[in-house]
């Protein structure tokens, strides 16, 4: 398990997230990074938005979409410490 992977999972749990929503995020993260073929704390925010904005314009349903925005979110909020211009209210690229 790489050290970014054991960190989101500790930042989640002291959150107090259960473990199916964590095993979801973390699966969100994975997408993220297999789509792209690299870490997701060496992605630009303009690379993360055009996935997320992809994945709408590709047709995911609007749960799946959901839990990946708020699995990236935590990511990039909590356990990097960056992404509020990605996830700020004015930059949302779907609000549904």
């Amino acid at each position: 398990m790489s050290p970014l992977r054991t960190r989101m999972i500790e930042d989640m749990t002291l959150a107090g997230l259960a473990a199916g929503t964590q095993q979801v995020y973390v699966q969100a993260v994975c997408q993220l990074a297999a789509h792209y073929r690299r870490s997701p704390d060496q992605l630009s925010e303009e690379e993360v938005w055009a996935y997320l904005l992809g994945l709408r314009q590709n047709g995911t349903a609007r749960g799946t979409f959901k839990i990946s925005q708020y699995g990236l979110r935590f990511l990039y909020y909590h356990t990097l410490g960056r992404g509020r211009r990605l996830f700020g209210e004015k930059r949302l690229p779907y609000r549904g």
